[in-house]
């Protein structure tokens, strides 16, 4: 079992940037993705970035450019840099682990349990 935990959130100005981090803990395999989700209210869950074992990247076009996605295969942890933060990035963000490369929220297997990244002026 792999448990992800996020940190990092919290209440931004349009403009601001943030890093969220996410920590895995429990059984790790070989090889997995790691990715960041984020459902907004009244909305369905989104995707918004993922990161291969070899650092291979995939973003979501709204936050392409504003957005990096990193991870440590060391310390079995991922980053999401957050730069230009706009009103519209408002969500709570979940960090997921999967054993195969997908944009699909179904691909993957470990979910943590969310933060709240608020942007309002």
């Amino acid at each position: 079992q792999v448990q992800p935990v996020e940190s990092g959130g919290g209440l931004m100005q349009p403009g601001d940037s943030l890093k969220l981090s996410c920590a895995t803990s429990g059984r790790t395999f070989s090889s997995y993705v790691m990715a960041w989700f984020r459902q907004a209210p009244g909305k369905e869950r989104e995707f918004v970035a993922a990161i291969t074992w070899s650092s291979v990247t995939s973003y979501a076009d709204s936050v392409k450019g504003r957005f990096t996605i990193s991870r440590d295969n060391v310390k079995n942890t991922s980053d999401l840099q957050m730069n230009s933060l706009k009103p519209e990035d408002t969500a709570v963000y979940y960090c997921a682990v999967g054993r195969r490369w997908s944009l699909s929220i179904n691909e993957y297997d470990y979910w943590g349990q969310g933060a709240q990244v608020t942007v309002s002026s």
